[in-house]
Order: C-alpha cells, then sequence, then structure tokens
C-alpha cells in the first residue's frame, strides 16, 4: 500500500512540476507597463550589454518591432566586432536572419577578438550555417572559452560529440569553465544532467558559481533548484540576482511572480531589465 502512494503521489508531483513549467502568468496592465517601461529605458541605455540585454527582453515579450526599429540602424556604424554581434543577435532573434551573416563572418574571420562572442550568439539563436566554422572553433584547442560556446552551438543542434565535450568538461577545474558549461547544459541539456550538476553544488568555490548550479537544475526541473533560485532572488548580490531573474525564465518559473516583480524596482539595471523581460516572457504561452 506505501508503494502505491509513492508512486501515485511521485506521478502527481511530476504533472503538477510539468503544469507548473507550462503555465502561463497574468499580468496585471500596471505591471505590464511597468515590465515595458524598464525595457525602454533599458534598449535607450548608455551601456552597451545592458541595452542588448534590454532588446532580447523586448524580443521575447513579443515587442520584436521595436528592436528591429531601433537596433537596425545602428549596425552598419558598429566596427567593434563582439558589439557587432550583440546587434546582430538581436536582430536575427527579432525575426531579421539575414544579420547572421555578420555573425558567421565574425566567427570565420582571421581575427580572433570577435570569435567568442559569435560562437555565444549564435548558439543563443540557434544558427551554425554550413557548420564549418562553428566546428572549427569546436576542434581548435588553444580557446577554451571557444571551444565550449561552439560545442554548445553544435549540441543544440543534436551534435554527440559536443554534448559528450560539454558533459565532461561539466567539473573543470576551473570555476568559470564549470559554471559556463552548467549554464548551457540547464538550457539544453536533460534530466540526466541534473545528478552530474547537483553534485558540484558541494564544491563550488563562490556564490556566484554556485548559483549557475542552481539555476541550471530549476531549468531543468529539479525542485530544489528552483527553490534555490527563488531565494537567490533576494541574494545581496546584484549580479546573482540578474542571473535568477534570468533563469526564472528558462525555468517558466511562474510561481516567483511576485519576486520578479519586486525586482522591477532593483538598485541593479541588468536585474531590472531581466526581471521585466522574463515577466513578458511567462505571459506569453508556452512554445
Amino acid at each position: 500500500m506505501n508503494i502505491c502512494i509513492a508512486i501515485v503521489t511521485a506521478l502527481l508531483s511530476a504533472d503538477c512540476a510539468s503544469t507548473a513549467r507550462n503555465d502561463s502568468l497574468t499580468l496585471e496592465p500596471v505591471i505590464q507597463q511597468k515590465c515595458l517601461e524598464v525595457l525602454r529605458s533599458g534598449l535607450h541605455s548608455d551601456q552597451f550589454w545592458p541595452s542588448i540585454h534590454a532588446a532580447e527582453g523586448l524580443t521575447l515579450g513579443g515587442y520584436g518591432d521595436e528592436v528591429i526599429a531601433y537596433l537596425e540602424p545602428k549596425l552598419p556604424l558598429e566596427k567593434d566586432d563582439q558589439q557587432k554581434c550583440g546587434f546582430a543577435r538581436e536582430l536575427v532573434r527579432a525575426g531579421q536572419r539575414k544579420h547572421a551573416t555578420i555573425m558567421l563572418k565574425i566567427l570565420a574571420g582571421d581575427d580572433d577578438y570577435g570569435h567568442i562572442h559569435a560562437a555565444e550568439s549564435l548558439y543563443k539563436v540557434n544558427i551554425i550555417g554550413d557548420g564549418k566554422a562553428m566546428r572549427r572553433a569546436f576542434e581548435q584547442t588553444n580557446n577554451l572559452r571557444l571551444r565550449l560556446m561552439s560545442a554548445a552551438a553544435l549540441a543544440r543542434q543534436g551534435d554527440k560529440s559536443a554534448f559528450e565535450f560539454l558533459r565532461e568538461t561539466l567539473s573543470h577545474k576551473d570555476a568559470e569553465t564549470s559554471r559556463t558549461v552548467a549554464w548551457i547544459l540547464g538550457r539544453i541539456g536533460d534530466e540526466s544532467d541534473i545528478p552530474r550538476i547537483r553534485k558540484l553544488i558541494p564544491m563550488a568555490p563562490d556564490d556566484l558559481t554556485k548559483a549557475y548550479y542552481q539555476h541550471s537544475l530549476a531549468s531543468l526541473g529539479d525542485a530544489d533548484g528552483l527553490a534555490d533560485l527563488a531565494k537567490n532572488l533576494k541574494h545581496e548580490d546584484g549580479s546573482i540576482r540578474t542571473y535568477a531573474a534570468t533563469f526564472a525564465g528558462d525555468a517558466r518559473a511562474v510561481s516567483l511572480k511576485d519576486d520578479l516583480i519586486a525586482l522591477l524596482n532593483d538598485d541593479h539595471e541588468d536585474a531590472r531589465i531581466r526581471a521585466a523581460q522574463t515577466l513578458l516572457f511567462l505571459s506569453r504561452p508556452a512554445e
């Protein structure tokens, strides 16, 4: 009898978790307007990357036309390859796929200054072109960060060898490398990655690395990870609050609506932007 009860309980819990990950939340008009104010203000920020994050938030919230109108005139004027990747990525995300050629060209170019940003941006929009430049980036061994981001792009396309490399590198002794892999697997991995990531938490050398592990677990549907993510929305470190707000979208954490709304008035600009992004994103039906 106890076994039957346990099975039923497990099935119900799994069903509830699935429902939670697929639900959308309802935003009151005043909150939706506040989210848009945060993102529109962020889009015009004099800080480049928060501006790009705000562009992402607007697109995910269904306002990609605004992003195109604002960013497209800026793209031809940009000379910095890293920032050019940021512009091109968000224009592609907003529906202008023709700009993927800019990132592909930078990745294939001789100047390695923009290679990592190109690989990461292409991973985020799930484009690898003919795959040749991405494969070269993955097979080189001089730049581990570039190899990680190219592996992410290839793995997202179903490449088994890239997935194997990522999982082998998850326990890398360098904390930044390890948490980067956790971030990737939290978004494109599966349930088999939950125990791999969970066992790293006690060994995390700092709160940021631990947060990456926790948030990745939440994105994969782990209940303990989601509970930790909820706590991190109130963390004293603004960057950790920012990442928690971002991953709350990946985890479809609709239960954290009130905590995300509170972050719309955070003193950390990127935390405000990411909270607004996630609230708008979660207010739309899950794809």
